[in-house]
């Protein structure tokens, strides 16, 4: 599987119009996106899904297995969800993905049935409640050999920082913060995903 190197994480909680969020992400070049919601998928959420299923090059739902066999789309689940096997079982040909943390992590993820593997969190990190202890640049490059599937990097990541992300071996960097520009429009949300595209490219 070969992702882009720009992989944009759409958190419902930054805005309930995440179809319009869809729009503006594509329209500025995203060819990936990834559905972060922590809350009860009520019918609303399931519709805007369904559109934006018919229109993102590539839709990858986070956690929730039931609901990526519902939306026939791609899912990536961490560790204390679904293992990767069972997930296997329900979509046996969507696209997958796999969170780890660690080397450990990491080394026993490259054995399991996934598309690509994500590391992280590479930097501090608002965007979880309880993260897993900072990863850094260094520890990234050393084990960066141990698989050879993609491999995204995730965790505090922004404009500053990406190119070295790349340059220690990730392949494609998962945004979620630096994504959104403060009391961001739907336009200024556009140009900030065409800058982040010119940095990674």
């Amino acid at each position: 599987m070969q992702l882009p190197r720009f992989y944009p994480i759409l958190d419902t909680s930054k805005s309930s119009d995440i179809l319009g969020i869809t729009h503006a992400l594509l329209d500025g070049g995203a060819e990936i996106l990834q559905i972060r919601h922590k809350g009860v998928w009520d019918e609303p959420l399931l519709e805007q899904a369904h559109r934006i299923r018919e229109i993102a090059p590539l839709l990858i739902i986070n956690d929730r297995a039931d609901i990526a066999k519902i939306l026939d789309t791609g899912l990536h689940v961490g560790q204390d969800d679904l293992p990767p096997q069972e997930v296997r079982k329900l979509l046996p040909d969507a696209a997958l993905g796999y969170s780890t943390h660690n080397e450990q992590q990491l080394t026993a993820g490259a054995q399991e049935p996934v598309d690509y593997l994500a590391l992280g969190p590479i930097f501090r990190t608002a965007s979880k409640v309880n993260p897993d202890p900072v990863v850094g640049v260094d520890v990234l490059r050393k084990i960066r050999p141990l698989t050879a599937l993609p491999l995204v990097a995730i965790g505090g990541i922004d404009r500053t920082n990406a190119r070295d992300i790349l340059d220690a071996g990730a392949n494609t960097v998962a945004v979620i913060g630096d994504v959104y520009p403060e009391n961001f429009t739907l336009k200024s949300l556009e140009e900030r995903v065409k800058e982040w595209i010119r940095i990674l490219n």
